[in-house]
């Protein structure tokens, strides 16, 4: 922003939270100067939600969203009056509004008049003549075949891309101070953005802005319209009225008179089509399909033409009569260290672990569409043989919130979060794409047979479930033969298992859980981090305690890997050194390059203190294979799981002589041991991958096949 915006005039267009801007004019007041215009998707004024409506001649419905302010359905039983980008960072959006410079303002007032028609769809469906037409084509009919409930044609809107026709409108006719344009009527009004609740002055433990402080942050008034209670969740009891709508107005874009007034010019209703013959009832629509589908600067390729010669190929290994090891199956929460315990996983010789599947909990450090990764890491070692299930989305005791009034992801909301989404997978993210890509992929295709409200084109091709791979595969055990469990995130999806299940342990032989903190003094934390007022539980119990407890509560033979013990080999100097010694296979070098990577991150900057935690991870994958070199010690404990509901508590594990289950925990294990290990294993040429990565890919695909050897 500030090489863009130092080079001047130029105009902004805000479609998300504002804390980016809102960082950089605070920052830089000196550049505000160069900034013409600011255009902004967000906020409603006097907009009333049109969704969330009983039908009429409706007996028993209950209205839900309908008629409020704001549209973040997940939130309207305490926050009727916000809309997403605005209550994404309150206080941002106050900062540009209140910074001076010129601001267009598209709101729900003008968005909730121009919802996408069936009529548009099916004009767009016909009109895909551009490879971006055909991509939003294809998005925009995912987003409808997957909504949650039959409304999708008056709750999804043109909001980001309404803005951009109106503002592109408007800065084509120069000289236009009251924003005249093709697409949308105009009105100047003098509004404000709430940032706390009144009463202010007070200090409730909730305005990171004042309490505790003596001096406010950024020199804010002590009694100002900053200094109210902020609210502090979906469920903030603060803002819960019994048997009403709820009460907070954070992110509020509200009409108001005096000092906190700023005269913005206000989009208030999308305009007709000039054509009354047109199936398409909105003058943008027309507009919109028309520039999608303009030959000029239009997409040069999509993936296939990209890549002339694409070819879909899977890898899958030829094991012969080699007698193979222990079935494993690895329980995983995509955290950066579970990637490089797969690689491990996959590196231990088939004859000592036959890896037969991969469940994934989306409950942790990353969401659901992070399973590509897994299937690229597979495909690039040649084991697109191995099945991915998707566990619930939701730990135990927790509900969808925009379905229930009590859904608040009360514990996933412990991971750190960035800006836009969870912290640490956007690392990851970026290093993955050097992965050779899978043909499997992650998709959003379901059939009404697995829940979901509808068919869609393909649901043959959708996303199996955790549980449906254990079904699979117990079925296709051989007689006699049992599986250990390695689980390196929340226990979510064993616990369902176990609930699944009559007996598991005539299937199950073993459960390793990397995770919980048995704390030994006063002194001995967790390691949950984000949440201050629990000091002794650590994160994968914490994510669902309520499976936790079910897990310790059956009759499995667990083996614990405390944090305690992780902690002893968390050291980023040493593990890397051990890489750098020894032979550059590619998963050794991908995982050099992700340790390294999280290292430079938590020495540069704060928000990464944590990575040393993805470290511990590793340890179950190494102690599985069952190297005697590692000298390992256990003790039997008898644990229990705190389970309440009660967040400074839940996910703690206690030593109860009466209540407990005896569990085997590890004691002790040989450091050098272990990093030595770890490196010869991801170093040896054996099992190693048939794909180098993405590059080496590509080059396959860009000559035709007689042209080129596949990788042995």
């Amino acid at each position: 922003m500030i090489d863009k915006i130092s080079a001047g005039p130029i105009t902004v267009f805000l479609i998300g939270a504002h804390t980016n801007f809102a960082i950089f004019l605070m920052s830089n007041p000196q550049l505000k100067k160069n900034v013409e215009h600011i255009y902004v998707m967000g906020g409603g004024v006097r907009s009333k939600n049109p969704t969330g409506c009983c039908p009429e001649n409706a007996t028993s419905c209950v209205p839900r969203q309908c008629g409020d302010p704001g549209n973040v359905f997940t939130d309207y039983t305490s926050n009727p009056y916000a809309e997403f980008n605005f209550l994404g960072d309150p206080f941002a959006a106050y900062q540009v509004i209140h910074s001076g410079i010129p601001v267009t303002l598209v709101p729900l007032d003008a968005t909730n008049t121009i919802p996408i028609s069936q009529n548009f769809v099916e004009a767009l469906e016909k009109s895909q003549s551009t490879y971006e037409a055909q991509y939003i084509f294809q998005s925009l009919k995912m987003a409808r075949d997957t909504w949650f409930d039959d409304q999708f044609y008056t709750s999804y809107f043109m909001w980001d891309s309404f803005t951009a026709g109106v503002a592109a409108s408007i800065m084509r006719n120069s000289n236009n101070p009251r924003g005249e344009n093709e697409f949308a009527e105009m009105e100047y009004m003098n509004i404000t953005v709430i940032t706390s609740n009144e009463p202010y002055g007070i200090s409730d433990g909730s305005n990171p802005f004042f309490d505790g402080l003596k001096v406010p942050k950024f020199n804010l008034d002590k009694h100002g319209v900053h200094s109210g209670h902020v609210q502090k969740g979906l469920r903030d009891p603060f803002c819960i009225v019994k048997e009403g709508k709820g009460k907070c107005k954070d992110g509020y874009t509200t009409e108001v008179t005096g000092p906190e007034a700023v005269p913005v010019l206000v989009a208030t209703k999308a305009k007709p089509n000039q054509d009354p013959e047109s199936p398409l009832n909105r003058e943008f629509f027309k507009s919109f399909l028309e520039i999608l589908n303009n030959p000029q600067q239009k997409g040069r390729f999509n993936f296939t033409t990209q890549f002339p010669f694409y070819k879909e190929e899977t890898y899958k290994p030829e094991f012969g009569t080699r007698k193979l090891g222990k079935p494993v199956v690895f329980d995983m929460d995509m955290s950066a260290g579970d990637f490089v315990a797969l690689f491990f996983l996959l590196k231990v010789p088939v004859e000592v672990i036959n890896l037969k599947a991969i469940m994934v909990s989306p409950t942790g450090w990353a969401d659901a569409a992070t399973i590509d990764v897994i299937y690229d890491l597979l495909h690039m070692m040649g084991r697109d043989d191995i099945p991915v299930g998707l566990g619930d989305v939701f730990a135990m005791n927790q509900s969808d919130p925009v379905f229930s009034a009590v859904g608040d992801c009360k514990y996933l909301k412990a991971i750190p979060h960035g800006n836009g989404g969870l912290l640490d997978s956007d690392t990851l993210y970026g290093l993955a794409r050097d992965f050779p890509r899978s043909p499997r992929r992650y998709t959003a295709e379901n059939s009404v047979n697995y829940g979901a409200p509808r068919d869609t084109d393909h649901h043959e091709l959708r996303q199996p479930l955790a549980l449906e791979i254990w079904e699979s595969l117990v079925k296709r055990l051989d007689p006699g033969s049992k599986i250990t469990i390695l689980t390196n995130g929340p226990l979510t999806t064993l616990a369902k298992i176990i609930l699944l299940e009559q007996n598991t342990t005539s299937v199950i032989q073993d459960v390793y859980i990397v995770g919980g903190h048995i704390s030994s003094n006063d002194k001995d934390k967790g390691n949950v981090f984000t949440i201050p007022s629990n000091e002794y539980a650590e994160f994968n119990m914490f994510l669902d305690p309520f499976a936790a407890n079910t897990v310790f509560g059956s009759s499995l033979n667990i083996t614990l890997i405390p944090l305690s013990i992780q902690q002893k080999v968390s050291s980023f100097s040493k593990i890397l050194e051990g890489l750098r010694q020894r032979k550059k296979t590619p998963e050794a070098h991908f995982a050099r390059r992700v340790l390294s990577r999280l290292y430079r991150l938590q020495q540069l900057h704060h928000r990464y203190h944590h990575m040393q935690t993805f470290l511990g991870e590793i340890l179950g994958a190494v102690l599985i294979a069952g190297d005697s070199h590692l000298n390992q010690t256990f003790q039997v404990k008898p644990i229990k799981v705190h389970a309440e509901g009660v967040e400074s508590k839940d996910g703690q594990l206690l030593i109860d002589e009466k209540q407990g289950k005896l569990v085997r925990v590890l004691d002790s294990v040989n450091p050098k041991a272990y990093y030595d290990l770890f490196a010869e294993r991801l170093s040896d040429s054996v099992q190693s991958a048939v794909l180098v990565n993405f590059e080496e890919q590509v080059k396959l695909w860009r000559k035709p096949p007689n042209q080129t050897q596949p990788t042995p």
